[in-house]
């Protein structure tokens, strides 16, 4: 948000939040942004549980069991996009161009909605669905330590950002350059110009949500399951 904004650089961005991190390590976990992070994805992931034991429990499936439907997603989403919604109209008042808050406008939250949308879909309804097909063309020495759904899991969200960064990077703009008169071709370009560098950026901060924290998830859910079986 701070590259979109022109606030400070990707690379510059970085450096000052590892050293923050590094050097002041409470500021970072008690600040606003990191609360609003946790919240996000522990709400996510909580929905989606939710739904994943109520479906087992329903269908007399395994407790242990996985669902890719459409109650999943739109749950999911729904929680998803609520609180991303509110984190997002937050951070863009941080992290935003300067000056009193500004109202973040409705074609803004539309693009945000569409862009988690992709995020969720890809994190939690493909991975099931992709997994056993790419373990059919796993070799049988390679799926001992790799398994078809991990692959899916770190694959499928970190691949989307590449259709949904761009709507990510006009959303901000729209809301960083609310004034009138300004062209959708300035607006492309400048989303064009941050689109690679942002992309790489969401890909790191989506794959550790998402694609470490599904996995990790969804072990952990299939232990204390199995515990309380």
């Amino acid at each position: 948000m701070q590259n979109a904004s022109g606030q400070a650089t990707l690379k510059n961005s970085l450096r000052s939040s590892i050293t923050s991190f590094l050097l002041r390590p409470h500021s970072l976990i008690f600040s606003k942004p990191f609360a609003l992070v946790c919240l996000l994805y522990g709400g996510t992931y909580l929905t989606a549980n939710s739904v994943d034991t109520i479906t087992s429990t329903v269908q007399n499936k395994p407790s242990s069991h996985v669902t890719s439907g459409t109650l999943k997603f739109a749950a999911s989403s729904t929680a998803n996009i609520g609180i991303c919604l509110f984190k997002d109209q937050a951070f863009a008042r941080l992290f935003g161009p300067g000056g009193p808050p500004r109202a973040v406008p409705l074609p803004s939250y539309a693009l945000f909605t569409l862009r988690d949308c992709l995020t969720i879909f890809a994190s939690f309804n493909l991975p099931p669905l992709l997994g056993p097909v790419i373990s059919r063309n796993m070799s049988k020495e390679l799926e001992k330590s790799l398994s078809g759904q991990t692959v899916a899991q770190f694959l499928a969200p970190a691949t989307v950002q590449i259709f949904s960064t761009p709507l990510h990077l006009l959303g901000l703009d729209l809301y960083n350059r609310d004034k009138k008169g300004i062209s959708w071709t300035n607006r492309w370009t400048a989303v064009r110009k941050n689109w690679a560098v942002s992309t790489g950026a969401r890909i790191c901060r989506i794959v550790p949500a998402f694609g470490v924290g599904g996995v990790v998830n969804s072990k952990m859910r299939k232990a204390l399951i199995e515990k309380l079986e």
